[in-house]
């Protein structure tokens, strides 16, 4: 597989972020970076009231995944193919989720330091899927702390991800639609899919998989 070299996988809780940015490392014998997001020691707390523990949460977030940026830049970044399952932009849609006005402010203060210090991906993958289908996912990967996410929640951050996707132009983008997508048990649909990532180079692109469903966007 050719470039792009440094490649970000997003989307919603569920959607398959982690399984692509997996395949994608293996198949370009690239460098898999994953965020560390059973490490958080708020996340549990989070999903039991999210309003009393957002902040703290959504604060580890953004600085371990602006440590983890900050040691990507120290390595080989531009000559070894890497693969990341987050973007760095993706911190700010959570916040916006679950912060009051006043944390938002003091959290926005933080984040305009830190974010123009990473660097943009060659290529965004942004993965969506129907909320039914995300929380099939959810329910089969069976994480303890996310046996009770609200549905709710999960739609407006389904959401929030299309809102902040519609207006990206930061860098290439292709939006994959994978409700209908078998990463897992399909070598057709992983082998069609890398062949658009890997023809993908400027703009934004959408893929919807041969065979999806009529009246699917």
């Amino acid at each position: 597989m050719d470039r792009p070299r440094y490649i970000a996988v997003e989307g919603p809780i569920g959607v398959g972020k982690t399984t692509l940015a997996r395949i994608l490392a293996e198949r370009t014998g690239g460098r898999l970076v994953l965020e560390a997001v059973e490490e958080n020691p708020f996340l549990p707390a989070f999903y039991e009231d999210a309003r009393k523990h957002a902040f703290q949460t959504q604060l580890f977030f953004l600085l371990s995944r602006f440590q983890q940026q900050q040691e990507l830049l120290q390595q080989d970044l531009f000559t070894r193919s890497t693969v990341l399952d987050y973007l760095f932009a993706k911190d700010r849609i959570f916040a916006a989720l679950t912060l009051d006005p006043d944390e938002l402010a003091l959290y926005d203060r933080l984040y305009r330091v830190l974010g123009p210090r990473v660097v943009k991906p060659d290529l965004v993958v942004y993965l969506r899927a129907e909320v039914g289908v995300l929380l099939g996912r959810i329910r089969r990967r069976g994480r303890p702390f996310e046996r009770d996410i609200d549905p709710a929640y999960l739609e407006a951050l389904a959401a929030a991800y299309g809102d902040h996707f519609f207006h990206h132009d930061e860098t290439p983008l292709l939006v994959v639609d994978t409700s209908d997508l078998d990463l897992v048990d399909s070598p057709e649909d992983v082998d069609a899919l890398l062949a658009v990532i890997r023809r993908h180079r400027k703009g934004t692109q959408h893929y919807v998989p041969a065979g999806s469903r009529p009246g699917r966007r």
